[in-house]
Parts: structure tokens; sequence; C-alpha cells
């Protein structure tokens, strides 16, 4: 393990040190509900990354069924069920051979070491128009449903409309409940159950929510929407509030997009942006609940992809202004948190990190 220091001129600068290396493309990391991490390969593994081992280990094999064929296309994250201890079940999000986003449940073989790639049973199949835009987040919410990440389906400007568009599961966020009716229910208090609309979409208005999360200590929605071609932005919603919209593709960023005036009133608009000067695709993160730095807990940290710089801002977003934590050097695709919360940092190029005590 190699220690490196990402920033000299922030008094609040992070440290990270290399933990593994030599991954493909990973893209997401997550927990079972135990000391273990699991990293997703864009290909389409997931690998176990045991520390005490200092092991990394094939936990499933899917790359015979999964498409990477464009840069944001492949295995793009997983979610380990709330009683996988018990059920083994496990849940990803691909693109196909067809470039279609495919949600999945998987179990696990005894011992909950390996999963089992005969297990598959697709849950929810929406096609894709275009190869990028496919947004790929999954997780479950401190109330139990899977939550899903969708972009607007790709190109340039939403020539579908589909972030405004309540007709289709493109551009928003999904919440379905995988226990249970197969292949999914929908939760009776999701916003469009008894009103023209998917039932699946708890939230529209997005145009690639590249990584969401939620805050373990009070179950708030944290979004890294991805933006056009002038800005980046976070997006917020308090713990269990449904229906919000975010305005793609009317607004990017706090203005409208490629238009002189809009009616901004029916929006929620974001708590934080960025623009071109500092980077060109933002990476959503964690707020941050761990031991290990002090001077982080409460803040939510988030990256970009392009200038590999991390920023973090207060809990609930009260205060525009970012305090530049790190500039890594390294493409970041994606954060991670552990079982005690500890932040990781996924370095697109194959490595792991780990903030360091």
């Amino acid at each position: 393990m190699t220690s490196m220091v990402l920033s000299e001129a922030n008094a609040g600068e992070l440290k990270f040190e290399s933990i593994a290396q030599g991954l493909a493309r990973p893209v997401c990391l997550t927990h079972a509900h135990d000391a273990r991490l699991f990293v997703v390969e864009q290909p389409g593994r997931i690998r176990v990354v045991d520390l005490v081992k200092a092991t990394v280990t094939v936990f499933l094999d899917i790359t015979d069924r999964v498409s990477d064929s464009s840069n944001e296309q492949g295995l793009l994250s997983a979610a380990f069920h709330p009683d996988f201890a018990a059920n083994g079940q496990f849940f990803v999000n691909y693109t196909d051979a067809k470039g279609a986003t495919v949600v999945s449940r998987f179990r696990s073989k005894a011992g909950r070491t390996l999963g089992d790639a005969d297990s598959e049973q697709q849950l929810l199949r929406i096609d894709q128009p275009y190869p990028n835009h496919n947004g790929g987040q999954i997780k479950f919410g401190p109330d139990g449903y899977l939550y899903i990440g969708m972009g607007d389906g790709g190109a340039a400007g939403d020539p579908l409309n589909a972030g405004q568009d309540i007709s289709t599961l493109l551009g928003a966020m999904l919440r379905i409940d995988v226990n249970g009716k197969f292949p999914y229910a929908v939760p009776q208090t999701n916003p469009f159950v008894s009103q023209p609309g998917r039932p699946e979409i708890w939230a529209s208005g997005l145009r690639n929510p590249w990584r969401f999360s939620f805050d373990r200590a009070n179950g708030d929605l944290y979004i890294g929407d991805v933006g056009q071609n002038a800005f980046e932005e976070v997006n917020f919603a308090r713990a269990g509030a449904p229906g919000l919209n975010y305005g793609w593709k009317v607004a990017e960023g706090d203005g409208c997009y490629n238009r002189t005036g809009c009616d901004m009133t029916a929006f929620v608009r974001p708590k934080h942006v960025y623009g071109r000067s500092l980077g060109c695709s933002i990476t959503g993160g964690y707020v941050y609940r761990g031991q290990r730095n002090k001077g982080l807990v409460g803040r939510y940290v988030f990256g970009d992809y392009c200038s590999g710089a991390v920023w973090s801002l207060p809990a609930g977003l009260n205060g525009r202004n970012a305090r530049l934590e790190a500039q890594t050097g390294v493409r970041i695709s994606s954060f991670g948190e552990d079982v005690d919360g500890e932040l990781y940092l996924l370095d697109h190029a194959g490595r792991v990190l780990s903030l360091a005590n």
C-alpha cells in the first residue's frame, strides 16, 4: 500500500492510499453489510478486495452478457440486499448486447463468497436509444426499496425530451420494491402511482445521474448529475421527498438550457453548480460518516472525472461554496463507502484508493 498526498494547497487536504491496483476500469465500490469491499469492473466482473489477506478475487463474472463497447456502457454498479447474509441476493445494473439497460437479481452460492452467474433473474430492461447517458447506479435506500438512476437516453441535448417526459423511464430516478412479487412491485407511495406517468418514477428532470447516495445518518439523497456543455450540478432531496423535478432539459445548472428565458418555478434548483473551468463530468459521492478524518464528518464529498478534483460541502448543502479537498490527478470514476462509512475513491485506470488516517 502506497500513500500519496493529493493536495498541498488546502489546509483540509485529504490523503489517500492505494489499496488495490490492476483492476479493469472500476466504476463502483460497495459492501455486503460486512467487512468485504466489492469492486465492479466495467467489462463485467465484480471483485472482492480483502484488506486482511491483501487479495483481490472474482465474485461474479458476467462478461458473456455485458456490452461495454462505448465508454459509458458495461457493468455499472451492484447493490447487496439489506438481508444479504440471510438470502444471498444482490442486484446489478448493466448494458446488454443491444445496448439496453438491464437490472437483474443474482444469488450467491453457499457461504456467500461467490456469486452464481447462472442465477440471473432480469427485473427490468430499458431500451437505450444511444450508447451514452446510461446512469447506471443502483442502491438500496433507507426505506428498503431499490433506487435506479437513469440517464436521458444519450446523444446531446436530450433529443427525446426524456427528462421532462414521465411516460418514459429515462431521465429519472426510479424506485421499486424487489421483495415479493416478481419481477418487482411499485411502492404505493411513489408519486405517479395514481396519476399519469410511469409509476416507477421517484424523481425526474435528470440528464445523467452518475452516482447518487443516501446519507446514512438521516436518509437524505444526493445526486451528482452530469451537465451538457456548461455546468455540473449536485442535486438534493430530503429523506422521503417524492416527485421532485430537477429541470433537465429546460434547465442546466442554475439557468435555462439553450434558450434565453424559461420558467424555473416548477423545478428544484441544484444545491451546487460548477463550470467547465473546474471540470467536465461530476462524480457524485457521499456524506462522510466515518472515523478516519474528524474534520470531514458531516460533509458531502464529491469529485470530477476530468479534472480529478475532490470537493466537499456541508451536509444538507446549506452553503454553496465548495471546499477544495484534493487534486488527485486521476480519473475519478466513483466514490464508495464501506460498512463503517469510511470513504474510498476509484481510479478508472485501475486502482482503489482509501481515505487515510
